[in-house]
């Protein structure tokens, strides 16, 4: 392979020799890989994958149409293996360089592609490239993430995060998350609700089989004779402390040993002469010592300014960053249940974990920020450390219910819940809570319920009053016709007959053929107890029909009976006749009803007595006056 240099040093290269050259090597590439022979065109694509690194190779070999060259290639699905392989990882090399357009791209090449990633059996290097090319698709091009989408599906995606390999698992969500990122608004979550099913339930099932892969570095222990391991903790002192790995011969060992625990106690471990010991600990094991070194090298001005800041502090008003990153990996971890079995009743999933390839580092990155400012806001001690983790876990918490569609929106929200506000809410929460429960309170209630209760009962009567129409069932057990039944405006009768097909609106009682004086009705049954329910066996089966049965028996042996088309309706009846008979009413509905009028009315009158502390007894009746001439004679 060709290194071209662009120098413009007298070493016998001059740039018109580089260009002269680059087209001279691009043109002979472009005629080998068009060659008769495999070993000959193995060869020249291997040269020309390493060559389209180069820019400007890369514009001379893309002036000769060698895209379009690749793309046939692949089309033609003449080449396996190998030969696949470095055309692929070609192409990939000459479009990182921006030179052409991703647009150009004809449906047959994207759907070709797409087949390599949707076999269950391909070459690892033939899969990779794929993704990565689908993922470039998809993020340059809204047009081709229609196409990349009818194409594959996130369901066919999943079978590779559940390999072995670690390269094949992060391309495979990288591309995860483009489609989702291109993915239209309404599509993706309406409140909190995703409005595609099928989309929610393949993001519920990939974020059980992300948070797998960091299951396995949770249940992973630290090995503290594992050099490799050792060497991420000296990382992380060296980024603190920007100190230079020291010589075998600088110092004497017991000086170098005293160095290290001195800036391993700065880092906030809890072992300071060797921390690897700190991670033996399962959970978090593995998984937060990946997260400090992620911390340290891709917020390094943040991870510094953290170390820097608590090392200069008292030892008591020290905020540890070793102890802290452990204790909060393990908490993020219980928080987005890692390491539990995925409960088939659970739809939810947080969006956010989807929209970066390292979604769950970030989210620590966030989080340990946070801890660190909550700590200052608490003004918080080493003996506070258990109560400082509770406020982060409920600012986590708080802040997650909102499900954020990204990190960034997350971080917003983290930033309106600080140690002052929680405190707020604590206390707002609590207050409600202890102030329904206080016996002036409870007094309030009891005088108030009953006239909550009539004007339930006047609704109720108000629906009757308006009618409803009811299907028959006729002895086939199909529906048969319609009636329609009402109350009168005095509440005294009801007005009832049959109708030939369901009315548009109010059907006038004058119209209605049957009468029922209210004062003859008996009694109201309702389910297995209605006539109807106990004649028709059949139907004593079907539990929709038998809940929503009622009747209303009047004289000795006659009968009333009701199908109502809904709950709703069935609640509305059956509690508006028996509030004509003067019983309970005792449905769903006005039990529902009761608790939210009643507690609208309690927060309206008790709003003037907002911050005031309402006295649990009664204060004393005062003495009666000496007199009563301050009362005014009316004649």
């Amino acid at each position: 392979m060709m290194i071209f240099n662009h120098n413009d040093n007298n070493d016998g290269f001059s740039f018109c020799d580089v260009l002269h050259q680059s087209a001279q090597v691009a043109q002979q590439l472009h005629e080998r890989i068009q060659s008769s022979s495999m070993d000959m065109k193995l060869d020249a694509l291997k040269d020309l994958a390493n060559s389209s690194r180069d820019i400007t190779f890369a514009q001379e070999f893309i002036n000769l149409d060698g895209i379009s060259l690749l793309t046939q290639m692949v089309e033609s699905g003449t080449d396996f293996g190998d030969l696949l392989s470095f055309t692929l990882t070609a192409f990939v090399e000459l479009m990182d360089h921006g030179i052409v357009s991703w647009d150009t791209f004809s449906l047959a090449f994207i759907k070709k592609i797409a087949s390599y990633v949707c076999k269950s059996a391909m070459d690892t290097a033939v899969l990779q490239r794929s993704l990565a090319i689908l993922e470039s698709m998809v993020l340059n091009s809204q047009d081709l993430y229609q196409k990349v989408a009818q194409e594959i599906t996130i369901g066919q995606l999943i079978p590779h995060l559940q390999g072995t390999d670690q390269d094949i698992q992060t391309y495979t969500i990288a591309v995860i998350n483009a489609l989702f990122l291109k993915s239209p608004e309404e599509k993706r979550q309406v409140h909190n609700k995703p409005i595609n099913d099928e989309m929610a339930h393949q993001l519920y099932v990939l974020q059980v089989l992300t948070f797998n892969l960091l299951e396995d570095r949770m249940m992973t222990k630290m090995d503290p004779q594992d050099q490799a391991q050792r060497d991420i903790i000296f990382e992380l002192r060296r980024i603190a402390f920007d100190v230079e790995c020291e010589s075998n011969n600088s110092g004497s060992i017991e000086k170098r040993k005293s160095m290290y625990t001195r800036d391993y106690k700065k880092l906030g471990f809890i072992n300071h002469v060797n921390p690897a010991v700190d991670f033996t600990q399962i959970p978090p094991g593995m998984l937060a010592l990946d997260n400090m070194l992620y911390f340290a090298r891709h917020h390094q001005d943040a991870y510094i300014r953290i170390v820097l800041e608590n090392s200069s502090r008292e030892d008591k008003h020290e905020c540890p960053f070793g102890r802290s990153s452990i204790e909060l990996t393990k908490m993020l971890c219980e928080i987005l249940k890692v390491g539990e079995l995925p409960s088939e009743n659970c739809h939810d999933f947080h969006p956010m974990f989807f929209t970066h390839d390292r979604s769950f580092e970030e989210f620590f990155c966030i989080c340990i920020q946070l801890l660190n400012k909550t700590w200052k806001e608490m003004r918080a001690t080493s003996e506070d450390f258990n109560k400082v983790m509770q406020v982060v876990k409920e600012q986590i918490t708080r802040a997650l219910t909102i499900k954020p569609n990204s990190l960034d929106q997350f971080k917003s929200r983290l930033q309106n819940l600080s140690y002052t506000e929680i405190l707020k809410l604590r206390q707002s929460e609590r207050m409600n809570q202890e102030d329904f429960q206080s016996r002036p309170i409870l007094e309030l209630r009891e005088k108030i319920q009953p006239e909550i209760m009539e004007l339930i009962k006047q609704q109720r009567l108000n629906r009757l009053c308006e009618g409803t129409c009811f299907r028959k069932i006729s002895s086939r057990r199909r529906q048969d016709k319609f009636w329609y039944c009402r109350l009168s405006p005095n509440h005294k009768v009801l007005h009832y007959g049959d109708l030939e097909e369901s009315p548009q609106g109010e059907v006038p009682h004058d119209s209605l053929q049957d009468k029922l004086p209210v004062a003859d009705i008996k009694a109201v049954v309702t389910g297995k107890d209605c006539p109807h329910m106990k004649e028709k066996g059949a139907l004593k089966q079907n539990k929709e029909v038998l809940e929503l049965a009622f009747s209303v028996l009047y004289e000795s042996d006659e009968y009333l009976n009701f199908i109502a088309p809904d709950k709703h309706e069935y609640c509305v009846w059956t509690d508006g006749l028996n509030a004509l008979l003067g019983k309970e009413m005792t449905s769903e509905f006005t039990r529902s009803d009761m608790d939210t009028l009643l507690n609208m009315e309690m927060k309206l009158r008790l709003l003037d007595l907002e911050n005031i502390q309402i006295p649990e007894v009664p204060p004393p009746i005062p003495k009666e006056p000496s007199n009563y001439d301050f009362v005014y004679d009316c004649n």
